[in-house]
């Protein structure tokens, strides 16, 4: 608004919302409202099942809830013996983990053929869609930029409001071999109306993985290397899927429980993944150490490493937002591990890149930093890094852009909302609908002559 009348109204109903706004916070424990969905202990209220994935961070032992190391299942499967079995055998592995969260079992060698070529045959876009969609008011954001696209894409296709599981599953695997080209085509975009760079767009290759064709698509001479590939399979596997309760996979529920289209379902969970709190926590992890090593003067002291620690959560450093990006996780409490599986390539790729300085100061913060919130903070369960500790410093060692890492997020995380909305529609549950209690209090009409 640059109206100056507007922006006082504004400004002056702004104050009164924070004024009067706020619900008094003794009420949520009165009322035993489980704020977040979530209990004091971080775990969650339970509203569905699920067969398509497991998270493990609890033992019960004597009716007590022991944290233990964290453990992820894709299908019944633990996400570390998945990856693996695909990396001993050197293959890429996420075409094949999407097999397993939307079929339910690991393909044999006739049924990854089958469904990479699907892939592969659903790899492009409609004519002049890169044109008259991608580039027509790019946005700043590359977020909104796919949002926008998935939202068009409905005028493609010839079924968009057939919710049956063979409709909903034709659009599943589509938009999965898609989103790889909405993401980097949007930042190409980007880059090129608002940075002022060369505007690059690569057809991705027949025969190359969706990460290899990530790499070959972004950077403008589109060579990579084998172990960059690797890693950048490996994040979108790790990142495929995580139950039905973390934010984006909810809205996903949420909104499908309402017999909504595929691509409406779709952009409300980009629009949760953008957010800070979620999909967009890896970029403030790099923006985060990127403070750091500017204002540390020995990357190697750890009591000035605690220091800055310290001022993180007394919200005197960064951003001021009193968190240590990357630490702790709404479900995993002594590990998540994402990050452990992570961890044994962030090493290898830091000396290759050589950057080896900075991951270990990243081993650093990872040691410290638990127990610097567990002396400053009140904590009900255990703290350690979660995958987006390491994941924006690997993005950041490919040379991908900022503007892409939450993108890339969706691009592997297509697959697990795909997987959580056919589950939604098979079993045909009822709109999600949960209550809020009302804490204000009934009062008269006031006629308008009488409100002075």
């Amino acid at each position: 608004m640059e109206n100056e009348s507007d922006n006082k109204f504004i400004e002056k109903y702004s104050k009164l919302l924070l004024e009067q706004g706020m619900i008094d916070n003794e009420l949520y424990g009165k009322y035993e409202v489980k704020r977040g969905l979530r209990d004091i202990s971080g775990k969650g209220v339970l509203v569905g099942l699920t067969e398509i994935s497991e998270i493990v961070s609890y033992v019960i032992e004597d009716g007590d809830m022991v944290p233990c190391e964290g453990k992820l299942f894709y299908r019944g499967i633990n996400i570390q013996k998945i990856v693996q079995g695909f990396m001993s055998e050197n293959r890429f592995g996420f075409e094949e983990t999407c097999f397993l969260l939307l079929f339910g079992h690991l393909p044999n060698s006739s049924e990854i053929k089958d469904f990479s070529a699907l892939i592969q045959n659903n790899m492009e876009l409609p004519d002049n869609f890169v044109r008259d969609t991608i580039m027509n008011s790019p946005s700043k954001n590359m977020m909104n930029s796919l949002a926008k696209s998935v939202l068009t894409l409905y005028a493609f296709d010839n079924n968009p409001d057939d919710i049956s599981v063979e409709n909903v599953l034709r659009q599943s695997i589509s938009l999965i071999a898609r989103f790889s080209l909405l993401a980097v085509y949007g930042y190409q975009s980007f880059s090129h109306y608002h940075e002022n760079k060369s505007l690059v767009i690569h057809t991705p290759q027949s025969g190359l993985s969706i990460a290899e064709n990530v790499l070959f698509m972004l950077r403008q001479d589109s060579s990579y290397t084998a172990f960059e590939a690797q890693i950048l399979d490996l994040a979108l596997v790790l990142h495929a899927e995580h139950g039905g309760g973390n934010n984006s996979t909810f809205t996903n529920h949420v909104v499908t429980s309402s017999h909504t289209d595929t691509y409406s379902a779709v952009v409300a969970s980009l629009g949760s993944l953008k957010g800070p709190r979620h999909g967009g926590a890896n970029i403030k992890v790099v923006q985060m150490f990127r403070d750091m090593m500017e204002n540390l003067k020995d990357w190697d002291d750890d009591d000035e490493i605690n220091a800055y620690l310290e001022k993180l959560l007394n919200r005197e450093a960064f951003d001021r937002a009193g968190l240590i990006y990357g630490m702790g996780h709404a479900v995993y409490s002594l590990s998540d591990p994402r990050a452990l599986i992570f961890r044994q390539f962030v090493e290898q790729l830091a000396v290759e890149k050589k950057r080896n300085d900075e991951y270990l100061l990243y081993s650093k913060v990872e040691t410290l930093a638990p127990q610097i919130i567990s002396k400053v903070r009140k904590i009900y369960k255990g703290v350690s890094a979660n995958i987006d500790f390491y994941s924006g410093f690997v993005y950041s060692m490919l040379d991908l852009p900022e503007e892409l890492f939450t993108p890339l997020f969706a691009v592997s995380r297509i697959a697990g909302w795909g997987a959580h909305r056919l589950e939604e529609l098979v079993n045909n549950g009822k709109i999600i609908r949960p209550a809020y209690k009302s804490v204000t209090k009934q009062r008269p009409y006031v006629p308008f002559k009488d409100r002075g």
